[in-house]
């Protein structure tokens, strides 16, 4: 097996909090009500970090991403803490690209210079919708004005910044979301991540599509709000480099490419899974979910670790595939079989050709075309098979 091809290693740092349960979320997300010591908290952090550089030693961070839940609700203190515990253990690289997911709220945005400050450089801003009543109806707790200033003050704080839209929302029709995406490409400077509406297990939305009392867009009307979503970022100057994922050539997010070009990341955190290489084999892992049990098995043994599961080679090929054909670029067929140990057929490349799914770039990767995307899971179902 090949340790890490691509030479990327990055850090995920999960805090799981959230101010609210917004009813579309299946994340690993919860409310906490009462007294919280977070600088006790912030010590298991630190204490997982040290065993994750125990296992994965000596290796260069290129990219750092604090998810949640809503991690601009610590403290810039603690995100300063946890960025030097990661830089004690390893090396963070001088061009690192270090990212702090945030909720648009007064009280967060006024918090961004001392995040500025503790060694963050990038914010993604969870903004949802451009309008008022679908953001109430996303359960989202600030206003479309309270939205516009904190990009604002996001693209004034920071070196670079983005923020996310929902769309193929209930009763949402192409003419709104045209409207709305124009002003959001507008507002966007240089990434912007829009995502379709999905109703997940557990959430609100899955009982209420359930219950008969969501409808959502059609097959045909979600892949026509996809179409259009295409066209206007492309026209924008800001194609889709990832099926939800649009910016200016060289603005991509490092850590999302570091996902889906299938490197290698410590999880840290409630819940947060990882991909290491330990002893030149791969391991996927992932932590204890409950916050405060997470930190009791923390205290206890030093990590919250409760899978670490060796992957065979059919399993990383086979992740390599689901994340990789994400991407324009698309995946190297060579790389495929240094991962899995075999070859992509290539009769059912022939035969995804034919139906016009996947094309061959000149530099031989293959990638899923524009009409592929929105039947992405069985292309790759094909090409696994």
């Amino acid at each position: 097996m090949i340790t890490n091809p691509n030479d990327m290693f990055g850090v995920y740092v999960h805090w799981p909090f959230c101010a609210a349960k917004c009813p579309y979320c299946d994340f690993n997300s919860h409310v906490h009500r009462g007294p919280f010591d977070e600088d006790r908290f912030v010590e298991a952090y630190e204490a997982e970090i040290a065993h994750a550089a125990r296992l994965a030693p000596g290796r260069m961070v290129q990219s750092i991403f604090f998810g949640g839940g809503t991690p601009s609700l610590m403290s810039p203190s603690a995100a300063g803490r946890i960025i030097d515990a990661i830089a004690d253990h390893w090396t963070i690289d001088r061009d690192a690209e270090i990212t702090l997911e945030a909720n648009p709220t007064s009280v967060e945005v006024d918090r961004f210079k001392g995040f500025r400050v503790a060694g963050i450089n990038r914010v993604s801003l969870g903004v949802q919708s451009l309008r008022e009543k679908p953001l109430a109806e996303l359960g989202r707790r600030h206003t479309v004005d309270e939205a516009i200033a904190a990009v604002r003050i996001s693209q004034s704080v920071f070196e670079r910044s983005s923020f996310d839209l929902i769309y193929a929302r209930p009763h949402q029709t192409l003419e709104d979301w045209e409207d709305e995406l124009k002003e959001a490409l507008w507002l966007a400077r240089g990434h912007v991540s829009l995502y379709q509406l999905t109703i997940e297990q557990g959430t609100r939305y899955f009982d209420l599509f359930n219950a008969g009392k969501l409808q959502m867009p059609n097959e045909d009307l979600a892949a026509d709000f996809y179409e259009l979503t295409q066209d206007l970022t492309a026209a924008a100057g800001m194609p889709a480099y990832e099926i939800s994922n649009h910016a200016v050539p060289g603005q991509e997010s490092r850590h999302n490419l570091l996902y889906w070009r299938y490197g290698e990341y410590a999880g840290i955190g409630p819940g947060a899974h990882g991909r290491l290489m330990i002893n030149n084999v791969r391991h996927a892992t992932a932590a204890e979910k409950l916050p405060f049990e997470w930190q009791k098995k923390v205290q206890a043994q030093g990590h919250g670790m409760v899978v670490d599961d060796v992957l065979t080679w059919e399993e990383q090929g086979d992740e390599f595939l689901v994340m990789g054909l994400r991407l324009k670029e698309g995946i190297s067929p060579a790389r495929f079989t240094a991962l899995s140990g075999r070859q992509i057929s290539p009769r059912q490349i022939d035969t995804l050709k034919g139906y016009g799914f996947v094309e061959t770039l000149p530099n031989g990767n293959i990638r899923v075309t524009d009409r592929g995307w929105p039947v992405l899971d069985a292309v790759v179902a094909d090409l696994a098979a």
